[in-house]
């Protein structure tokens, strides 16, 4: 049954500031979702999102703070030079390294995640993309690329333009030794990509140290892929979380 008080379709902005409100609120709900399901470690990881009138800015999580205390006002917003312009705590080095040469070379994203997750990172040590062995593993064939090095904590720009370039123009990046790194057109997109494939690299590593997994042939694979790998779908399957954890913690709008 539809809900009637949910929206069906990505939503319209009629300034910039709602816009702005709007953004910030779901990135402050994905952290707390992250903080849920254990993807965090320390004070690694970090999601990001372009400004909509500042768009050689982004907005971040501060560094040093919990992602299951994070608010909406919290956020900080940096520049391309990794320059705070907005709010009171430092930027993380490697958000900065990373998510600015990612943002830089995708216009068409608007967000960025990547944490310390532990089946991406277990996944990340093989050096191997995810394969099709569900339906849901299906929204990465053929979208996503491989970083195939690892030089140490990502500091250098650099560095960061070679993770930009590994991703492409694919939804997600495996970086092999880290962990993985997903983008997209809405928050709500990035945020659920990072979510689906953590849980897909789970059960293929679960499904490997069983047996060898039964492949979905490339034909279906592609299928799937274009049924539930959608932006639309993406931000779709957002929705029910969004609304779990703003019930349960409303604080996070503040």
């Amino acid at each position: 049954m539809i809900r009637p008080d949910r929206p069906h379709t990505l939503p319209e902005f009629a300034s910039p500031e709602q816009e702005r409100t709007h953004i910030k609120q779901r990135m402050a709900a994905a952290f707390r979702l992250f903080d849920r399901f254990g993807f965090n470690e320390g004070v690694a990881g970090h999601l990001t999102a372009r400004d909509p009138e500042r768009t050689d800015c982004f907005w971040v999580n501060p560094f040093g703070l919990s992602f299951g205390l994070i608010r909406a006002s919290d956020l900080i917003l940096v520049n391309h030079q990794g320059e705070v312009v907005e709010g009171d705590w430092p930027v993380n080095v490697a958000a900065f390294a990373i998510h600015s040469q990612v943002h830089a070379a995708r216009p068409d994203v608007q967000a960025a995640a990547h944490t310390h997750s532990k089946a991406g990172r277990a996944w990340s040590t093989l050096g191997r993309l995810l394969d099709p062995v569900t339906q849901d593993a299906c929204t990465f064939f053929e979208a996503h690329g491989l970083f195939d090095d690892y030089t140490g904590v990502v500091i250098d720009v650099e560095e960061g333009k070679r993770i930009a370039h590994a991703l492409g123009e694919h939804k997600a990046a495996i970086l092999r030794n880290h962990g993985i790194l997903t983008v997209g057109r809405s928050v709500d997109e990035a945020a659920w990509l990072f979510i689906t494939m953590e849980r897909s690299c789970e059960v293929q590593l679960m499904a490997e140290a069983a047996g060898m997994p039964v492949k979905i042939d490339a034909e279906m694979a592609r299928l799937t892929r274009d049924q539930v790998g959608s932006p639309f779908a993406g931000w779709f399957s957002f929705q029910p979380l969004y609304d779990k954890i703003v019930a349960d913690q409303p604080d996070l709008l503040d």
